[in-house]
């Protein structure tokens, strides 16, 4: 399917892991050829590094910036919880894929106001342009996590809610379809655990794990451009895509990447807001969640939008990381594949395991 021949493609907070991976698979023109992808963020150093990265430079100048907006892919500075920069990239846009978050737990429990600001209005400000301004967007693509499920912190409330606002806007704006990818940590994504696990590890431990009965999904990054993909392509509007993911104990996960070592185990406890497994699906939402093969959809609640798949199955419980666990043999197996054990390059994930 090209879907995406000759599209402008906007993705807010496209200088980040998922972004990055995501710009390499679309100029793959796995969906078809875009005519522009556009990188909106804030981050100018990163923005700078990704160009360079993208044009093969050996000798970096100033001149790197010339031309951009020329090129096929184009880079520009804004912030999404600032209106008129969000009115100014979705101009030409066809589709947005809104990667922009802050996602950091403790940040945004600290902070709290700051996740609103990012994850909330800056939701409500790409409505809001498409709407005001009588945009020509046809997708928007709201990339969440599971912490939006049954939220217990701020960074998940905050997810939850900007949920919501996507969903609701297909009522308001038929012409743009409002669709959202929900799914948990990515494997070796910034702040995530398995680059602590290589620092701690590389300085002789010990590991801290919270307790023995945590467990968490483990999602490769091309697995989460993967859902972007099937959710562009087969979503209803309202309808939140989740991978169907193994998941495993993170303590095995600790001892796979320690093998032989001799590094002890610290158990430091439950960090507020943080959950022993990660859930994908509640039970409240399971009802109206269908099997599409390798996700799940679940359809809105709004009665405007929810159009039942009488010839599907629902869900019948939770769908949660403690559910069916990887043996500890298929743990190790899964991070090697990925080249994140000790000792392995992971070139396309370079930045993660810093």
């Amino acid at each position: 399917m090209e879907i995406l021949n000759n599209k402008v493609i906007v993705i807010t907070g496209g200088t980040g892991s998922l972004g990055k991976v995501l710009t390499r698979r679309l100029l793959k023109k796995e969906l078809g050829s875009p005519k522009k992808i556009i990188i909106f963020s804030r981050d100018e150093a990163k923005q700078h590094a990704m160009r360079i990265e993208y044009q093969n430079k050996q000798n970096v100048t100033d001149e790197v910036i010339y031309d951009n907006f020329a090129r096929l892919i184009e880079f520009r500075i804004g912030d999404i919880r600032d209106y008129h920069s969000v009115c100014s990239v979705l101009r030409e846009a066809d589709i947005v894929i809104n990667a922009a978050a802050l996602k950091q737990v403790p940040s945004c429990e600290y902070f709290p106001f700051e996740a609103v600001l990012t994850n909330i209005v800056g939701a409500e400000n790409i409505i809001r342009a498409i709407r005001e301004n009588n945009l020509k967007v046809e997708t928007v693509v709201g990339v969440s996590t599971d912490k939006a499920c049954k939220p217990v912190n701020a960074m998940g409330i905050s997810k939850a809610l900007q949920e919501r606002i996507f969903i609701a806007a297909n009522v308001t704006l038929p012409k743009t379809r409002f669709i959202c990818v929900r799914y948990g940590n990515v494997l070796a994504s910034r702040g995530s655990v398995i680059p602590l696990f290589h620092e701690q590890i590389k300085h002789g431990g010990p590991v801290t794990i919270t307790t023995k009965e945590m467990t968490r999904f483990l999602l490769p990054l091309e697995s989460a451009v993967d859902t972007i993909f099937a959710v562009l392509k087969d979503a209803k509007p309202g309808e939140i895509f989740i991978p169907k993911i193994p998941a495993a104990l993170i303590e095995d996960v600790a001892k796979a990447l320690m093998g032989e070592q001799k590094i002890a185990l610290k158990y430091t406890g439950i960090r507020p807001g943080e959950k022993v497994h990660e859930i994908m699906i509640s039970e409240e939402e399971a009802w109206r969640t269908y099997d599409r093969g390798d996700y799940y959809a679940i359809k809105p609640m709004l009665p405007e939008l929810l159009k039942e798949d009488l010839n599907l199955q629902v869900l019948s419980k939770e769908y949660s990381s403690g559910d069916s666990l990887m043996t500890f043999e298929e743990t190790v197996a899964l991070l090697q594949k990925h080249k994140l054990m000790i000792g392995q390059e992971n070139r396309e994930a370079g930045e993660f395991l810093r």
